[in-house]
């Protein structure tokens, strides 16, 4: 992966405008800190300039042949392309769609055969969803004077575009690269393509289980999704780079670990099929998730890497985490992950495969013990997905990138997705009181673990495979968000709080953890812009507001930690509610919020950006 910048269509003095985007680019560097690039238009009659700026991670072809932005230059003018990636079926594509096509720079690279794809096709829906991978790309054609974007199913590579005061069109991976020179911006929604000839941002992903209304009713087959598992997991081991495993010791991450160990030979394309798999974890001393990892680590005969963080230097860590991961959700679970990529990074590593996106697919979360019924079962599972870029996708990208670490998330491939989410919605619901094996309760992932059950060749211990889900910062230890809120209770101070509805009269923050958080968003990113990019809301063990209603006792609260579903969880006895105290005119709270105070507020998946095709550049 990397980092991209494009700003289509600027007027002004050509040579100070590739001033100002290499500075804006630079501050993205994080992202790829290998090599810098950057492609200029020609100056286009009307007085116009494009630039694409790449930011380099060389992970796939490390020669310069890999070197982004591509330019396939023909006598029109040229196609320029600038590629946010990892296509693991680039190969496949290639020898199918392009036979007899000498790729640009003969390279090597996954992204390289982006722009001879769109010269073949132009920009249709049919060339996006040919790529299996992950991508956010943004496409120059100087013979036309057409542009356009697309970013890949659910959001892994992050994009936001914008507009700039002289009817420029910016694209960036990481707001910050376009917070001083748009005047408004946005996300870029995923699963969708922005084309200059229409105006309009569209849909290209349209997988079955989107339809609004539709519930799965396909039985579940464990075979189907073990191979499905086991083939995402495979195929992410393509590099040209030392690559490793996150483990926490989860159900998730372990599986991940497990089947990198047990299939790295049937990759074509690993960095070396002979090493040992390197995994790597991180927690407070003694906390759960570094015992449980490294018993994992030793059932599978990986090469482990274990650090502990105190809560201080996790405290200490989150005024940076935050400019880094552009939010102040996840932060709890973003801390560690910071701090452990570092450490990853400075070990000569460059590549992680991580477990996110079970949870969401399978209803894997402890609330959803509480779920009334498989249609809203179904629907909380959707719903999770689609918002996973605001959320552990976009925290399990960008924390790690502030080191130039790319995260790979095999539980959001396409292809496992279209097995898991047509999968009956009865058959994931949780029942404690029913075991379907006659061993083993059915419990939060039941399906994902028993595709995995097999006794006679285990992939990992039965206490791990069948470990109760530990939410990452809980994990980690619980002194770490026990310390996080009570420094918040120490900095935010009872005028701060009692305040709050004066200072943000839109959904003021619920808790003073959140308060403190916000405030520090606020300092890197003061733009009305950016705050409408963090979704806003209540939440219940990370549910989505609508789950809030599944238990009465459940209102107004938020708290995200998994020990907040009490009668579940192994350590939540005890563990109080955090509730919403609404501010009142008078400066006193009330835990009932106003008749009509909307429970969350998200930024639209679909951007009301009016790009017309009048802010294309005209052709020279």
């Amino acid at each position: 992966m990397c980092g991209i910048l494009a700003a289509i269509g600027l007027t002004g003095d050509p040579e100070k405008l590739r001033r100002m985007m290499l500075k804006q680019s630079k501050l993205i560097r994080h992202r790829g800190p290998d090599a810098t690039a950057i492609w200029q238009s020609a100056q286009t009659s009307a007085g116009t300039t494009s630039f694409l700026s790449f930011e380099r991670l060389q992970i796939i072809d490390v020669t310069d042949g890999g070197k982004q932005p591509f330019v396939i230059e023909t006598p029109e003018g040229n196609i320029a392309w600038a590629l946010n990636s990892e296509i693991y079926n680039h190969e496949e594509v290639k020898a199918q769609h392009l036979p007899g096509v000498r790729i640009v720079k003969d390279s090597k690279s996954d992204s390289a055969i982006i722009g001879h794809l769109y010269q073949k096709m132009g920009c249709t829906d049919a060339l996006w969803d040919m790529l299996d991978g992950i991508f956010a790309c943004v496409v120059v054609d100087e013979r036309t004077g057409e542009f356009c974007a697309a970013r890949d199913p659910i959001g892994v590579c992050p994009l936001y575009w914008g507009r700039s005061a002289d009817g420029g069109t910016w694209f960036c991976s990481e707001l910050k690269g376009l917070q001083a020179q748009c005047e408004h911006f946005e996300i870029f929604p995923p699963g969708h393509c922005y084309r200059s000839s229409t105006g309009k941002c569209e849909r290209w992903y349209k997988p079955a289980w989107l339809q609004p209304g539709r519930v799965p009713s396909a039985p579940a087959d464990l075979g189907t999704i073990h191979d499905a598992l086991v083939a995402a997991v495979v195929k992410r081991l393509m590099s040209d780079a030392p690559l490793g495993v996150l483990l926490s010791g989860g159900l998730d991450s372990s599986l991940v670990a497990s089947i990198a160990v047990r299939h790295q030979k049937e990759a074509r394309n690993a960095y070396d099929t002979q090493q040992r798999i390197h995994t790597f974890s991180i927690g407070i001393a003694g906390s759960p998730d570094l015992a449980a990892a490294r018993g994992v680590a030793a059932f599978l005969g990986t090469q482990h890497h274990e650090f502990t963080f105190t809560v201080e230097e996790g405290i200490d860590a989150v005024h940076d985490l935050i400019y880094h991961i552009e939010s102040f959700e996840q932060v709890r679970s973003a801390v560690p992950m910071y701090l452990l990529s570092r450490r990853i990074k400075a070990a000569g590593f460059k590549v992680v495969l991580s477990g996110e996106g079970a949870d969401e697919v399978y209803g894997g979360y402890l609330f959803f013990h509480k779920a009334p019924s498989p249609r809203a079962f179904h629907e909380e599972t959707v719903a999770l997905v689609e918002r996973l870029h605001q959320f552990d996708v976009m925290r399990a990208n960008k924390a790690p990138f502030a080191w130039g670490l790319e995260p790979r998330v095999p539980f959001l491939d396409k292809a496992f997705l279209d097995v898991s989410m047509a999968v009956d919605p009865a058959e994931k619901m949780i029942n404690m009181a029913d075991k379907p094996d006659g061993r083993h309760l059915c419990m939060e992932k039941y399906l994902l673990r028993k595709a995995f059950d097999h006794p006679e060749q285990p992939y990992l211990p039965e206490a791990v495979l069948w470990r109760q889900k530990e939410q990452f910062s809980d994990g980690v230890g619980y002194d770490w968000v026990d310390g996080l809120k009570a420094h918040a209770a120490k900095v935010v101070t009872d005028e701060m709080w009692a305040g709050r509805a004066a200072r943000w009269p839109d959904q003021p923050p619920a808790t003073r953890e959140y308060f403190l958080l916000r405030s520090i968003f606020e300092e890197h990113f003061p733009s009305p812009s950016a705050l409408a990019t963090v979704p806003t809301g209540l939440s219940i063990a990370c549910s989505t507001p609508a789950a809030i209603a599944w238990d009465p006792d459940w209102a107004d609260t938020h708290e995200i930690s998994g020990r907040a579903m009490k009668s579940v969880h192994d350590a939540g006895a005890g563990f109080s509610y955090e509730r919403r105290e609404a501010p009142m005119a008078n400066g006193h709270a009330s835990h009932n919020p106003a008749p009509g105070t909307p429970a969350f507020k998200a930024a639209p998946l679909a951007p009301p950006l009016t790009l017309a095709p009048a802010v294309q550049p005209a052709r020279t």
